[in-house]
């Protein structure tokens, strides 16, 4: 079952008009949250980054979503699909309705919709990580900027990249802005660890403000044992290393094992998933 603007419908039944902002212009937004036993993660932070990116895209923001409607709603089409008592993805739709060219019409009002499906595991694994081969995706750069940190719905850097790495035999790719700097994979934030440095691109370099970033950064801030830093990451820094590793909701962590000819641990990435575990047990 699909919740479109608060009716649950088949999913077969379920229709986008070729009118629809999001699918004629990329017009809309979305965020990919976790549910586990009906509690979804961290909602508090990806409600606000909604909220933040419907305004820089001057979407006018109805009165009616407040964090406490959207949870209700994501829970409603997590019970629908039979997922109240297991893991799951849910994906949260925001656009601006139909009508207009790339001025959209005064009238325009705006839609969601909400898609459930099942994950297996509840909290974060350490995943394998020996095999997962990246290397840069130079075919188109990231230009920084307020869009560029947005969870949009223009993601065409990222589909082709995707395409680009399967051709490749790459497990992902690594993104880089127009200053040639690496800010991010093509499906989460990037970390480097040196040490006892744990480094991570800043929002201003053009990565995507990623709500596992956050969390990571909230985790380690006042922990005698690293040195967190967000600072620009130059592709030479790649090869320097000691790990990599790749965060969204989703996944967690996913460290790297290899950048071309240069392999990895995973270390601290593993002692971080542990930390973050616990945090979630307790919350």
């Amino acid at each position: 079952m699909i919740n479109i603007n608060g009716n649950l419908i088949s999913s077969k039944a379920a229709k986008v008009s070729i009118e629809n902002r999001g699918y004629k212009y990329g017009d809309a937004l979305f965020e990919t949250l976790k549910v586990v036993n009906g509690k979804i993660f961290f909602l508090e932070d990806h409600y606000f980054r909604l909220m933040a990116s419907m305004r820089i895209l001057r979407m006018e923001i109805p009165m009616n979503f407040t964090m406490e409607f959207l949870e209700e709603e994501i829970l409603k089409t997590v019970e629908a699909n039979n997922l109240s008592q297991n893991t799951a993805r849910v994906r949260l739709n925001v656009d601006r309705g139909e009508g207009g060219k790339y001025l959209p019409n005064e009238s325009n009002t705006i839609g969601y919709n909400i898609v459930a499906e099942t994950l297996n595991n509840p909290f974060y694994p350490v995943n394998p990580f020996e095999n997962y081969i990246v290397d840069l995706y130079k075919d188109y750069y990231m230009a920084p900027g307020l869009l560029s940190g947005l969870k949009s719905n223009n993601k065409a850097l990222q589909v082709i990249g995707s395409i680009y790495a399967k051709e490749n035999e790459l497990s992902n790719c690594l993104v880089l802005n127009t200053n040639k700097s690496v800010i991010e994979a093509l499906n989460g934030n990037l970390f480097l660890v040196k040490g006892d440095v744990i480094k991570t691109p800043p929002l201003e370099d053009g990565c995507l403000k990623g709500i596992m970033r956050k969390q990571i950064l909230e985790l380690l801030q006042n922990n005698p044992n690293y040195n967190i830093e967000e600072a620009s990451i130059s592709p030479f820094e790649l090869q320097k290393a000691d790990e990599l590793f790749i965060t969204n909701t989703i996944v967690g962590i996913q460290s790297i094992g290899q950048y071309r000819k240069k392999k990895y641990v995973n270390i601290t990435a593993e002692a971080i998933i542990k930390m973050l575990n616990v945090k979630l047990r307790l919350a």
